[in-house]
């Protein structure tokens, strides 16, 4: 028979001190909340910088945006202040409704509050077309610059350069190249005038954007060529496969997160082009995108100008929305994806 007294000893003894004791769940949590607070302490003044710079725009942007202009009144033609004005300012843009004398009437042709949704087609035209076309060239780009040659380094400092000039001396150069006895006529034999004319004018800035851009768009591709093995292409090369089946059942696939992140941005960067539109056409109304209608309507009331800049983001969010989560494109998640892949 075994002896109790002997069982009571030796657990005592096998029992931890006090001292070689693990933490309480007390201590545990006091330990993590000191963590935590001197991380939040790190970043505090970020958020507090972020809250100034971003955080106050927007909210005071948002409180303009249901304030009336300072104006006319069109009932009694005197001066007064603006009030509270609800959702009119939307209503403005949205249903095309300006203020008259007899109430509100649908604003004439010609004046800002018309011209609202043509320039969401235009914007939206030239967000399609130029992100299309950046994606074909930037990924043939990527291709071409991600291959070992000769005088490979000349090749992609050069191909950076259009994205490196300023956005204003883009539009100043194809302005000159576009003008009636430009270099671009004399080169085709025409007589076009692709400043004035309207499809003219939107092919003239979409050639223009695609130049300056194409060369970003190239580099993020570039950036998730580098990172595909190498292994892989010379497996599928002893499996029998050729240069379109490498590149169709391998690149393109393992190239899908770059690409979407690349479309990503580039689609949020096209939706609010102001530069080369406004620079090189002249305020020509064929070319006028959201971000053109917002300045004008800057210098004629603030307040409708904050609702339409609303209404802009808004439609940039809804965009970014649907690329992200029906399209997948999120960078912590795909690099997570690719990298267990």
């Amino acid at each position: 028979m075994s002896d109790p007294s002997g069982t009571a000893t030796l657990v005592e003894e096998q029992r931890p001190r006090p001292e070689e004791r693990k933490p309480g769940f007390g201590a545990a949590l006091a330990t993590e909340w000191r963590k935590s607070r001197r991380a939040w302490l790190f970043v505090l003044p970020v958020l507090t910088a972020l809250t100034v710079v971003i955080g106050y725009p927007v909210f005071r942007a948002l409180w303009m945006s249901f304030e009336k202009d300072a104006g006319l009144d069109p009932a009694t033609g005197m001066f007064v202040e603006g009030g509270g004005a609800g959702f009119t300012n939307y209503t403005h843009w949205l249903l095309q409704q300006c203020q008259a004398a007899g109430g509100v009437v649908p604003c004439p042709t010609g004046t800002l509050g018309s011209q609202f949704w043509m320039a969401v087609g235009i914007t939206l035209f030239f967000t399609v077309v130029t992100v299309s076309l950046e994606v074909v060239l930037g990924l043939a780009m990527a291709v071409v610059m991600g291959k070992t040659f000769r005088g490979r380094a000349l090749l992609r400092a050069a191909v950076l350069i259009p994205w490196a000039i300023p956005t204003a001396v883009t539009a100043r150069l194809w302005e000159f190249m576009f003008q009636y006895d430009g270099v671009v006529n004399r080169i085709l034999g025409t007589e076009i005038l692709w400043t004035s004319d309207a499809w003219p004018a939107r092919f003239a800035v979409i050639a223009a954007d695609v130049w300056k851009t194409t060369p970003f768009m190239a580099l993020l591709l570039l950036a998730g060529l580098q990172v595909i093995p190498a292994d892989v292409y010379e497996a599928a090369k002893v499996d029998g496969a050729s240069a379109w089946q490498r590149f169709v059942h391998i690149t393109l696939p393992l190239l899908k997160p770059a690409l979407l992140v690349a479309v990503l941005f580039r689609t949020m960067d096209a939706l609010r082009m102001f530069d080369l539109p406004a620079i090189m056409t002249l305020g020509n109304p064929a070319t006028k995108t959201l971000s053109i209608l917002v300045v004008e309507q800057v210098r004629q009331g603030p307040n409708s100008a904050a609702a339409l800049s609303t209404i802009t983001f808004l439609m940039i969010f809804a965009v970014a929305f649907v690329l992200v989560k029906v399209l997948g494109a999120n960078a912590v998640r795909t690099q997570e994806e690719q990298r267990k892949s």
